[in-house]
């Protein structure tokens, strides 16, 4: 099969795959959109929201219409490394085994890792990064394709451990998670309150998910795609020549490097979804805000005058 007519496939898969998680979540359309993006270009998403509007129950239906393993870690202030990643135990025979803790599986949701402390946000970090956990000496690779969407809870700030920057930037995505419309909670309120229970069938499974990573990966980009991608980025950065009036007012720290690796990544799987098979400036532009948000830090300037960190991301576009 050529790589035209797997992206070709691929769309008509995709649009499947996104009727059969609308069986189970009503409305949140581009929320779905923003997570399977960050699945297919092999990257990871942070979601902020709110409790009760669903997240678990989204990730697990992403990751049965994936035919993908998940599990669910709840990050709580006692929460130590070894909890996550597992530990060596001595067994019947005194010989040292190690268990595998819950951070083995395809999907990982971290519920609320801004409720533990750094120690054990660093490990969960670092086995993003590396994708695999050295324990005791012993090297673990960990099962591809491999995707932590992490939560955060934007209220009850007290006793909390905020994501540093550096740590925020290995999110491919920042996703906002809002409240649903009243129409689509009159649905979701009838859904939830009878016995109708919804077959979810699986649409991919691991290895073709990696192959359409690799195939995503090798797409050609226009060298202007790319230096518009880079000058966004830049733009970002409020010492920079290139920076605009807004940014030089009230952005602290701009967007670095990752930035533009992501919004190239992300615009190449926006465009395979679409059915192209190379992305454009549209496909940055409709990328952009999920990947700017969390790496372009307010002054207090911004903060006191309320300006929205994507009106900004928008005044660059």
């Amino acid at each position: 099969m050529s790589e035209v007519e797997v992206i070709d496939n691929f769309v008509t898969k995709y649009k499947s795959l996104k009727q059969e998680i609308a069986k189970v979540i009503i409305g949140q359309d581009k929320v779905v959109d923003e997570i399977l993006i960050s699945v297919f270009s092999g990257g990871h998403a942070l979601l902020i929201g709110v409790p009760g509007l669903a997240k678990t129950l989204m990730v697990n239906t992403i990751s049965k219409t994936l035919g993908l393993d998940f599990n669910r870690i709840q990050f709580t202030p006692d929460l130590m490394p070894s909890d996550i990643l597992g530990a060596e135990i001595l067994d019947e025979s005194r010989q040292f085994k190690f268990i595998k803790g819950p951070i083995f599986s395809n999907i990982i949701l971290a519920d609320e890792i801004n409720r533990t402390p750094p120690k054990t946000q660093s490990a969960l970090l670092e086995v993003m990064q590396e994708k695999s956990v050295t324990i005791a000496g012993q090297h673990f690779k960990l099962e591809e394709p491999y995707f932590v969407l992490a939560t955060q809870n934007p209220i009850e700030q007290e006793g909390t451990y905020p994501l540093p920057e550096a740590q925020l930037d290995r999110f491919m995505f920042s996703i906002n998670l809002t409240y649903p419309t009243f129409q689509e909670e009159v649905d979701v309120v009838k859904a939830t309150t009878s016995n109708i229970t919804h077959d979810i069938k699986a649409l991919f499974n691991a290895e073709e998910i990696v192959k359409i990573q690799k195939l995503i990966r090798q797409m050609p980009v226009a060298d202007n795609v790319v230096e518009y991608a880079v000058k966004l980025v830049s733009q970002t950065r409020p010492f920079e020549d290139s920076a605009a009036e807004i940014v030089k007012n009230y952005v602290e720290w701009g967007a670095g490097p990752r930035a533009s690796q992501n919004l190239i990544l992300a615009a190449k799987t926006h465009a395979a979804i679409n059915g192209k098979y190379s992305p454009d400036i549209e496909n940055i532009q409709a990328v952009a805000e999920g990947i700017l948000r969390h790496r372009v830090v307010k002054n207090y300037k911004a903060e006191a005058e309320g300006v929205d960190i994507n009106a900004i991301i928008n005044q660059l576009m």
